[in-house]
């Protein structure tokens, strides 16, 4: 039972894995750089503990003065008191609930309360109410109200700033050149907008870093899934990569959005007739601090803002040797557990990493306004994170057949997508359903199962796909993800959620199989650089 865990068997369930790569092609001013870059990173990780929770920066302080190791570790691990994986359950004594809407709006705010006030607002207010870059607090007449990120975080924004200004300094002493912006720009860009609280100009010096950049730097405020109330608000995060460019230049051919976009098995209305392109960056990890709590990202594509996607589109980073770690480490023990035997041989590496990363590329595909005009998000509210994920994935899993079928993928077959994708789910749901990540998989794993696609066999009770049935099942769910995101119905989101967003038996005994066979949850890292 989650409740019962031990601090050193919580900690066994995230295998540690070290995050480093050949940095001997480094400038000296490029080393200076790291080591400035990880000092504002510091900053920038006590910064996401608050907006975790108003207790956190507290909590912290007292647990590395008490000394516990391993309390000290998981804290720092999951930024936080709480076990993501286990439905959120505290690890240490006296902590409350986790809040849903982290710490972005007063301590008990309902939901109906932020609303109702927002409907009084102008347009200009509401709108501001509503920025990825505010919190909502109460004035001295106990009226809500919103203030920026730059004003409720000026004592950490601030000399994170000024270290990643100096990192910029030592940058622009490194002779580069090429198309699109340098990293030293970028970064210069970026601690102006933890000053100012404007992001999308920085936000398109990000998107356009040329790839002549030997650094690849991802830092500031982008996703939502701490505020799971509205997910509205956005959480500070900060990754440091080196580029890849031999496999950059292999993946960019899987950036095709328009040949997926066509061939989406849903009406015309449905489709998105403003798709970008996303630019493809391979990186090795690092350090990263912030919203970086287990599970590890493996890859991403920013931004969220829908202002600045539609100025400047959307980039993918997907990074390779946490890709990797995850595989060896946790993907091949848990299909050793779940899948039929004799359906092993078809479990890759390359379908895995393949799939994650058109995961991030299909993103940005399907509709991201409802047909009225309203963004997805700001219809489906709570349910927008769980469903956008499961898109992605499910529409991932469509355009990898896809492209099997065109020879733009050449190194995977159709099979080793499908079952690859098939253990994969027992690794997503393990992170616990309440989780968007998690929830999307339970989805789509009751519903393959649903029409068949895969199967549970009653005897061995282990899992396969029915290569029959599979390509029709996977089309079936893209067109109803992608249908009810253009509707922005809530009602049938929330009835859809209720019937496929659970653990059955078959699930649950297989979750089972894997915990009693002490197999890692996930990865977690050690830097290197951080030392």
């Amino acid at each position: 039972m989650a409740t019962v865990r031990s601090l050193s068997s919580r900690l066994s369930r995230f295998a540690l894995y070290e995050c480093t790569a050949d940095l001997s092609h480094l400038s000296t001013h490029e080393h200076v750089a790291l080591k400035k870059l990880v000092k504002a990173g510091k900053y920038l990780d006590q910064l996401y503990m608050r907006q975790a929770w108003s207790g956190n920066e507290a909590l912290r302080k007292k647990l590395h003065a008490e000394g516990n190791k391993e309390l000290c570790t998981l804290f720092e691990m999951y930024k936080g008191p709480w076990a993501c994986e286990d439905d959120n359950v505290p690890f240490v004594d006296g902590v409350p609930k986790r809040p849903e809407g982290g710490n972005f709006y007063p301590e008990g705010m309902k939901k109906d309360e932020f609303e109702a006030w927002v409907s009084t607002l102008s347009k200009e207010d509401a709108e501001t109410a509503k920025s990825y870059y505010t919190v909502i607090e109460k004035n001295e007449q106990g009226d809500f109200q919103s203030v920026p990120y730059s004003q409720t975080y000026a004592d950490l924004l601030k000399p994170a700033a000024e270290y990643i200004r100096e990192a910029a300094q030592e940058l622009k002493k490194v002779e580069m050149s090429g198309e699109g912006v340098r990293i030293d720009e970028f970064l210069s860009s970026r601690a102006d907008s933890f000053e100012s609280n404007e992001y999308l100009t920085s936000e398109l010096n990000w998107l356009r870093l040329g790839k002549f950049n030997k650094l690849e730097v991802t830092v500031g405020p982008y996703e939502q899934y701490t505020d799971a109330m509205f997910s509205l608000k956005s959480a500070f995060e900060f990754y440091i990569h080196v580029r890849d460019d031999d496999s950059s230049k292999l993946l960019e051919k899987f950036s095709d959005l328009q040949f997926v976009e066509d061939h989406l098995p849903i009406p015309e209305k449905y489709r998105n007739s403003e798709l970008v392109a996303a630019p493809i960056v391979v990186v090795n990890q690092l350090y990263a601090s912030g919203d970086v709590a287990v599970p590890m990202t493996a890859a991403y594509n920013l931004p969220n803002d829908e202002v600045a996607i539609k100025k400047g589109g959307s980039k993918l980073v997907l990074i390779k040797n946490v890709q990797e770690g995850k595989f060896d480490k946790v993907l091949k023990p848990i299909a050793s557990q779940v899948l039929a035997h004799d359906q092993l041989q078809h479990l890759t590496k390359d379908a895995f990493t393949t799939h994650v990363l058109l995961h991030e590329v299909c993103h940005s595909n399907g509709p991201h306004h409802t047909l009225d005009g309203h963004t997805v998000r700001s219809k489906l509210q709570e349910y927008h994170s769980a469903l956008e994920e499961a898109k992605a994935d499910i529409a991932a899993l469509f355009a990898a057949d896809l492209m099997v079928d065109r020879g733009t993928i050449d190194n995977v077959t159709q099979k080793e997508f499908w079952v690859t994708f098939l253990a994969s789910a027992f690794r997503s749901i393990r992170f616990g359903i309440q989780e968007a990540h998690g929830l999307g998989q339970a989805i789509q794993l009751n519903y393959l199962v649903e029409k068949g696609g895969f199967q549970c066999d009653e005897k061995t009770r282990l899992f396969s796909v029915d290569f029959e049935k599979i390509q029709s099942a996977v089309s079936d769910l893209t067109r109803d993800i992608l249908i009810l995101q253009g509707d922005g119905d809530k009602k049938a989101v929330d009835d859809f959620v209720k019937k496929y967003g659970v653990l059955d038996q078959d699930t649950k005994d297989a979750l089972d199989r894997i915990d009693h066979a002490g197999i890692p949850v996930d990865i977690r890292p050690i830097y290197p650089l951080d030392n």
